[in-house]
């Protein structure tokens, strides 16, 4: 009876097998990646299991996040339509002359995405119900699961979970009740509560939109989302504020605060002094007329 021998491995399994930067110490390998740029980092994840595992755990990822918070950088999107491309380049806040990178990403020549802010690295882009989510430092980017709605006006806002540790896409669609284009605030719709959906989308693997739905009744309204808690939370205006589509958000010595849009005259700056009890401050700026400009050759 003739035996069956065992199959020889494949030189490429005997490689996969042997590591030689596996007997190095863990602070070693951990430092070896700090030193390393973003790109360099991405690619060793792609090509080890063993550096992958490194990247992906809690110690060089804190380590990795204390650095980079502690030296900001500046990004800046452009889009090339006639290019299909998409180019994000940072440089740093403190020295902005100074360590510039650059990447790019190929888009589908029919789409244009907006991208949100930076949160931990990371941005989201989105256009109409594709969505995407990216790191510039090393120009990966990552398609979502569509956004499942049949509404035309979608609105998301990207953010971090840092109860458990989660990046988290809060989505928000509003149904057309007055023509297909923008709202009004002196509409008469607005006398009635607006339905919204709410989707929420957590980053990881085998992840869905999940749907949240919600009304409120009170259109003169402050609205924020706990991304830990999932709940929405609601602080009523100041009653003596005039509600304008066009108010911005800022921030106002560490505190939210909703300015009025103005072209001339006075400004108001309402500041939210105490949420819990809808505690509003009022601070008031003056804008120069725009006829007081003249232009000089």
């Amino acid at each position: 009876m003739k035996k069956r021998g065992r199959k020889s491995k494949k030189p490429e399994e005997k490689r996969a097998e042997y590591d030689p930067s596996s007997i190095l110490p863990l602070e070693l390998k951990i430092e070896i990646l700090m030193k390393s740029p973003p790109k360099s980092i991405a690619k060793l994840g792609f090509v080890s299991n063993h550096w992958s595992s490194i990247i992906r755990g809690q110690v060089f990822t804190d380590l990795y996040m204390r650095r980079s918070l502690a030296h900001p950088r500046l990004l800046f999107s452009v889009y090339r339509p006639n290019m299909q491309m998409q180019f994000f380049h940072s440089c740093s806040q403190e020295d902005p002359s100074s360590d510039h990178r650059s990447v790019s990403y190929t888009l589908n020549s029919d789409l244009r995405y907006s991208f949100s802010p930076p949160i931990g690295g990371l941005i989201f882009g989105q256009n109409n119900t594709k969505a995407m989510i990216g790191n510039p430092s090393t120009g990966q980017f990552v398609p979502l699961p569509r956004i499942k709605t049949q509404r035309k006006h979608i609105f998301s806002i990207f953010g971090y979970d840092p109860v458990n540790d989660l990046y988290k896409v809060l989505c928000m669609t509003v149904r057309t009740l007055r023509g297909p284009h923008y709202f009004r605030w002196e509409d008469p719709m607005w006398e009635e509560p607006v339905t919204e959906e709410h989707q929420v989308f957590t980053l990881g693997p085998k992840q869905k939109w999940r749907m949240l739905e919600s009304s409120f009744n009170d259109k003169r309204s402050l609205m924020s989302f706990d991304l830990s808690s999932e709940e929405f939370h609601v602080t009523k205006l100041p009653e003596d504020y005039i509600l304008q589509q066009f108010g911005n958000m800022v921030d106002h010595s560490g505190k939210i605060a909703i300015v009025s849009q103005a072209y001339s005259g006075p400004m108001d700056l309402w500041v939210l002094e105490d949420a819990s009890k809808e505690e509003w401050s009022k601070v008031a700026a003056l804008v120069p007329s725009i006829d007081t400009y003249r232009c000089m050759h």
